[in-house]
């Protein structure tokens, strides 16, 4: 299971982006519309696989999908911004 981490992060959606603050890092992140799908999710717990499908439903390619959620949780990864769980 993946999720955002518990701490430090406060976001909004503001017009179909998300706007948060890392507060723990003083950073500041805009997240597109594609990827506030996926962070909306995420923020309630998600798995690689369904995070996939949440695309594919939204009319994107299967190869596309993945690879565009590797990368989105890859950066998330990078920022320290996700909890994984088994």
């Amino acid at each position: 299971m993946i999720r955002l981490r518990d701490t430090g992060l406060d976001w909004r959606i503001v017009e179909d982006q998300v706007i948060v603050l890392d507060s723990t890092a003083s950073e500041y992140l805009g997240v597109n519309q594609t990827g506030a799908v996926l962070w909306c999710e995420i923020a309630t717990g998600a798995t690689r696989e369904s995070l996939v499908g949440l695309l594919e439903a939204e009319g994107g390619d299967p190869a596309m999908a993945g690879r565009d959620v590797d990368a989105f949780l890859a950066s998330l990864d990078e920022l320290g911004l996700l909890e994984r769980s088994p």
